[in-house]
């Protein structure tokens, strides 16, 4: 009877150790990647479905299954309005890294750069503080704003993300901003067949800050 126990025990540690060893990568490899910006992220004037950040979902899913991309970007959305929001989208989806694609509202609107400077600090810190990663998509602003504050405007990433400890990526609208034929009529908004342009320019910087 002993052996038979010792035996059936023994069976039973063997299988639960082949549940564990299956199971164990499905969760480890389960990553979760926050997408926080305004228009540019939340494929204005366009299918949600038609944005870079949907390309980014079906893209990063294929090479990385079970990562999850949650797209909380909001057209007009500053660096304010988001860190209002921030605390509870942390808590709602627990990210392993937050992309920041913010800022071109603050600038247009000639938001001091002591204070947008200030706000991006915060966005870093809360997520870092809630175990995320960070990474900075840098925002330009049309020169009509002025050298000095143009410049201070997209300097303001780097300092940010040295400070911080972020990474930070490549301007998205690169490839896409000076060509008219990518560009919606407003000028500010790239097309739907600017997306996918768009996304092999920060794709490099999001894989590679990727837990």
């Amino acid at each position: 009877m002993q052996r038979f126990l010792y035996r059936l025990l023994r069976v039973f540690t063997v299988v639960g150790l082949l549940l564990v060893s299956a199971t164990t990568p499905a969760q480890s490899s389960a990553t979760t990647v926050l997408v926080l910006g305004d228009s540019i992220s939340a494929a204005y004037g366009m299918s949600l479905q038609e944005g870079w950040v949907a390309l980014l979902a079906r893209q990063i899913a294929e090479e990385r299954p079970g990562t999850k991309v949650v797209n909380a970007s909001i057209s007009g959305e500053t660096t304010g309005g988001a860190l209002r929001r921030l605390p509870v989208l942390l808590e709602q989806h627990k990210p392993d890294l937050v992309v920041i694609e913010l800022g071109g509202n603050d600038g247009l609107r000639g938001f001091p750069l002591n204070d947008f400077r200030d706000n991006l600090t915060q966005l870093a810190t809360l997520s870092q503080d809630a175990g995320a990663k960070v990474l900075f998509l840098p925002m330009q602003i049309p020169p009509n704003y002025g050298s000095r504050y143009t410049q201070g405007f997209y300097d303001s990433y780097a300092r940010v993300a040295e400070a911080s400890g972020s990474a930070i990526g490549a301007f998205i609208l690169e490839a896409v901003a000076i060509d008219p034929q990518l560009m919606q009529e407003d000028g500010i908004h790239p097309k739907a067949e600017a997306q996918q342009t768009m996304l092999e320019t920060v794709y490099p910087d999001i894989r590679g800050a990727l837990p």
